[in-house]
C-alpha cells in the first residue's frame, strides 16, 4: 500500500515567501491568535477564506508598512499555493476551544 508524499515544491522568490509565512505564522502564534480571530469576526468573514483575508489586510505588517497582498501577488502560483495550503493548515490547528468559542468563522455555509 502506497502512503502519501507531499511533493517538494522549490519557491522561486524566497524572501517575500518567508516573509508572508513569518507574518501568518505570527498571527496563529498561541499569544495572538485569539486576537486575529476577534478581528476576522469584525471583517465577518469565514475564517478560510484567504483571498477576502489577504484583501482586508488582516495579515499585514503594520510595523513595517508590508501588506501582506502586495507580497502574496509577487510570489509565482506555484508559491501563491503553498501559502494558502499553509495558511489553512494554519487554520485548522487553532485550539478546540477557541475554534468553538468562533464556531461562525469556521462554518462552512
Amino acid at each position: 500500500m502506497a502512503s502519501f508524499e507531499q511533493a517538494v515544491l522549490k519557491v522561486e522568490r524566497q524572501k517575500e515567501f518567508a516573509e508572508l509565512k513569518s507574518a501568518i505564522g505570527r498571527a496563529f502564534a498561541a499569544d495572538q491568535v485569539e486576537s486575529v480571530l476577534k478581528r476576522i469576526a469584525r471583517e465577518k468573514v469565514p475564517v478560510r477564506d484567504w483571498d477576502a483575508l489577504l484583501a482586508g489586510g488582516v495579515f499585514d505588517q503594520e510595523e513595517s508598512g508590508v501588506r501582506a497582498q502586495s507580497l502574496y501577488e509577487s510570489l509565482a502560483v506555484s508559491d501563491q499555493a503553498q501559502i494558502r495550503e499553509f495558511y489553512l493548515f494554519q487554520v485548522e490547528e487553532v485550539s478546540p476551544k477557541l475554534r468553538e468559542r468562533f464556531h461562525r468563522l469556521y462554518q462552512y455555509y
